[in-house]
């Protein structure tokens, strides 16, 4: 799977793009998962209702929001890689779907075994696509959206809360 061309995705994107290191995206996407699972399990538990500041999310919050967001990204990317033009992606709101999913009832593993089960359905859905289908141009109202956008967003999106869980929940450089 080719990198998203320039102008086929919203500039926003480039932060996550950026923290994606060179290399074959279905690789490194496949990786990811075990590399992401085995830092989570290595965190101590006492860091799993830890919120660094007043209105940050706990890490277990964190955790579910990235399931989210990959399920959101997921479905905008199957909406391009199926090349549909017709259905206009939308936005979402991350702090209201963290709002409306308690994740404080729920164990580390649970959400572990929840993020597993979201990659590896991710997993299947790129697997498949042709270079066409991930670079097909999905209407996401200002900005055009494409799968190779939508999967290497994903991977940066995963590494740029290890950064963020590392750095502001358990004291660590990034």
């Amino acid at each position: 799977m080719q990198y998203p061309a320039p102008g086929t995705y919203n500039p926003f994107y480039r932060f996550y793009f950026d923290l994606v290191p060179e290399g074959d995206i279905m690789d490194i996407f496949t990786r990811q998962k075990d590399e992401f699972i085995a830092f989570l399990e290595s965190i101590p538990e006492d860091k799993y209702d830890y919120s660094y500041g007043p209105g940050k999310w706990t890490l277990k919050q964190a955790v579910l929001h990235i399931s989210d967001t990959e399920r959101v990204y997921a479905f905008r990317s199957l909406v391009a890689g199926r090349m549909d033009s017709r259905t206009e992606l939308t936005s979402f709101d991350e702090n209201e779907y963290a709002r409306h999913a308690d994740a404080s009832e729920r164990s580390m593993q649970d959400l572990i075994d929840e993020f597993r089960a979201v990659r590896d359905a991710s997993i299947w859905l790129f697997r498949f696509m042709t270079e066409e289908q991930s670079s097909f141009q999905a209407n996401n109202g200002k900005y055009k959206f494409t799968a190779n956008g939508g999967i290497l967003f994903m991977i940066g999106h995963v590494i740029h809360h290890v950064n963020v869980i590392k750095e502001r929940y358990l004291g660590m450089t990034p």
